[in-house]
């Protein structure tokens, strides 16, 4: 039975995917879908817009109407329902709107002469539903332009509609329908209306919808044809290699201006490395790659730096978790560090590297060529014999902003072999991920330290550590100094007393600045 996925509030990461803020204390749980979170963190995924004044030159900002996770009584719904017609941005994410109410909002929408953005995700408006809204936003007053219907519990048959609406609506620049069951029939349709001259669209989400590599022939056509579209998410469709292969033919054409790509989960194979090599040696516009979750293991790597290395390649983000590799894939990779000065964001969450692999990394992060601003390093298999190679990257290293070093047995003694590189001056670090490394209380006066001495840091993630009272307490005497810099402190799974709770309050009032989660 059709029917909408489980959505998580905001901030819940994705399954390997390095999220917005990452509390870094394992892998989230799988079942979970996005709910609007950017890499940013938990704020709404589109920024709100500005309009002018009446004078034509006084910036005033748009009105917004922003509710989300909020189940909407009766009498709430008729309250809200005349003033929508005055929103330029209306997002009602996970209210439990349903296809009775889309009637109602079609006719207000239809009146809307500002509205220029409107998210419905999440609630369970079907077909039905979505057909109103799709037909209110087809007036001619109507600038629409971004629409999100992700989690909707439509089909394919709502596709019949929205090439209409990408016909009539040169506004229209994001649209994100993931998490819907298109089909293959679904997206063809969609294709016929991307096709279309008139149509504009700049980013097109697909993530969750239920294609294959029938789909991938239209998709190629509208990457030849579609100069306008610059960011592409097709993630957890089963594309397949052959399908892969469609889509890399489509990226190569002159016309194509693709700026991001994203294919997790898409059983992208070793040999499509080859195909996305080419890609890469071909496409200046290609500056983010998604890989997550496709097994292309050392070998596809190795093709996939080939193409990274090339002069013309401007990538800038690479996301490789759960890809099957392992230290040996890290040598083709500290090549790729030493040459590319534009790579600024590396993931290898959920690879299991090794020790090794952590030493080649570093050893490429100390290249003066390489210009590397995070790394997401995740449950990868290191242990203490990796800290003193952390260390020395923490020493010499002044580009690297964000470590994501949870899920490593790195101890106590690793820790306090990093803490020289830490203690730097002029180490760049500002977000440093530690959680579930099998810390305990011993570390926490070097992290004491740390806070104290390191003014560049602002975040730190302690999370599902063994440490309790006394460790809280070194830290808070920290905390609670003027020279302590520190923004957030992340604490997930940590344990402590109400007396070290009252203490933690108290922080507050002194440092109302500082964000402690827990």
């Amino acid at each position: 039975m059709l029917g909408l996925r489980r959505c998580p509030r905001r901030g819940v990461p994705r399954p390997g995917r390095p999220p917005s803020r990452d509390p870094g204390h394992g892998p989230p749980d799988s079942s979970f879908r996005k709910l609007a979170t950017p890499r940013g963190g938990p704020a709404p995924r589109w920024p709100r817009g500005r309009a002018s004044g009446s004078d034509g030159t006084t910036p005033l900002p748009t009105m917004s109407l922003d509710i989300q996770c909020e189940d909407l009584s009766t009498s709430r719904w008729t309250e809200l329902l005349p003033s929508m017609q005055h929103y330029g941005i209306i997002r009602l994410d996970d209210c439990g709107l349903t296809d009775a109410m889309c009637a109602k909002i079609s006719s207000v929408l239809q009146d809307n002469l500002s509205l220029t953005e409107l998210s419905l995700a999440n609630n369970e408006l079907r077909d039905s539903g979505v057909q109103m809204v799709l037909s209110s936003l087809q007036t001619p007053t109507c600038k629409i332009q971004k629409l999100s219907l992700q989690n909707c519990n439509i089909t394919g048959a709502s596709c019949k509609m929205i090439p209409a609406l990408l016909r009539t609506k040169s506004t229209l620049t994001d649209l994100q329908l993931s998490d819907n069951h298109l089909g293959d029939e679904g997206v063809k349709l969609l294709c016929e209306g991307l096709m279309d001259p008139k149509c504009n669209l700049q980013r097109l989400e697909l993530e969750y919808c239920e294609f294959t590599a029938a789909s991938c022939e239209a998709l190629s056509s509208v990457l030849k044809t579609k100069n306008s579209l610059q960011e592409l998410t097709l993630n957890n469709n089963e594309l397949g290699e052959a399908g892969v292969l469609l889509l890399c033919q489509g990226l190569m054409d002159p016309n194509c201006n693709l700026q991001v790509l994203k294919l997790e989960g898409c059983g992208v194979t070793p040999a499509n490395c080859r195909n996305l090599s080419t890609v890469l040696q071909t496409k200046e516009s290609l500056e983010e790659l998604c890989l997550g979750e496709n097994k292309i293991g050392d070998a596809g790597l190795a093709q996939l730096c080939q193409g990274i290395l090339s002069p013309t390649c401007r990538l800038k983000i690479l996301w490789l978790w759960e890809c099957d590799i392992t230290a040996e894939g890290c040598r083709a990779l500290a090549q790729v560090l030493k040459g590319k000065a534009c790579l600024k964001k590396l993931s290898l969450i959920c690879n299991q590297l090794g020790d090794q692999g952590a030493e080649l990394l570093c050893q490429a992060l100390l290249d003066p060529a390489c210009q590397l601003e995070e790394l997401w390093l995740r449950t990868c298999g290191f242990t203490v014999a990796s800290c003193p190679s952390f260390c020395t990257l923490l020493e010499k290293n002044r580009t690297l902003k964000e470590l994501q070093l949870s899920t490593n047995a790195l101890e106590d003694a690793g820790i306090e072999l990093m803490s020289k590189g830490l203690l730097q001056s002029e180490c760049p670090i500002q977000s440093l991920w530690l959680g579930d490394c099998e810390l305990s209380d011993k570390c926490c006066g070097t992290l004491a330290n740390i806070l104290l001495s390191n003014h560049t840091l602002k975040e730190l993630d302690l999370s599902n550590n063994r440490m309790g009272d006394p460790g809280i307490r070194m830290l808070v005497a920290s905390l609670k100094q003027p020279a302590c810099t520190l923004e957030q402190l992340v604490l997930f799974d940590i344990y402590w007393t109400e007396e070290v709770d009252n203490e933690l309050r108290a922080l507050k009032e002194i440092k109302p600045n500082l964000r402690i989660t827990s």
